[in-house]
């Protein structure tokens, strides 16, 4: 997958926010649910939580359905794809880094 940085900037600012990051979570785990069941359980006003999932679904972190007068919002865990590749990366250098620095200290010792 080819994700630009602007993509991954805007991943991680998305998902630098607790709420942002509680109401994805809670898609995530308890499955599909509609703005009023998400405002019940997220500890702010109805409006706050729509100006959230807005910013999750410009993200790609979640899609919604409109069914009557409700908005039913789903998860994408998909969508963290571009985060489980960077943080691939970023394992990956650290432990080649502590690999020559566990070698350079051994060559100290002897």
């Amino acid at each position: 997958m080819n994700v630009t940085p602007a993509a991954h900037d805007l991943l991680f600012a998305t998902l630098a926010d607790p709420t942002r990051r509680g109401l994805f979570e809670r898609l995530c785990v308890e499955g599909e649910q509609t703005v009023h069941a998400l405002t019940a359980q997220a500890g702010v006003s109805q409006p706050a939580v729509s100006k959230h999932l807005g910013v999750l679904k410009k993200a790609g972190l979640v899609i919604d359905r409109r069914e009557g007068r409700e908005t039913h919002y789903r998860a994408r865990p998909d969508a963290l794809a571009p985060l489980n590749d960077w943080t691939g990366r970023m394992t990956d250098f650290w432990q080649s880094r502590f690999d020559e620095l566990e070698d350079l200290l051994k060559r100290m010792d002897q």
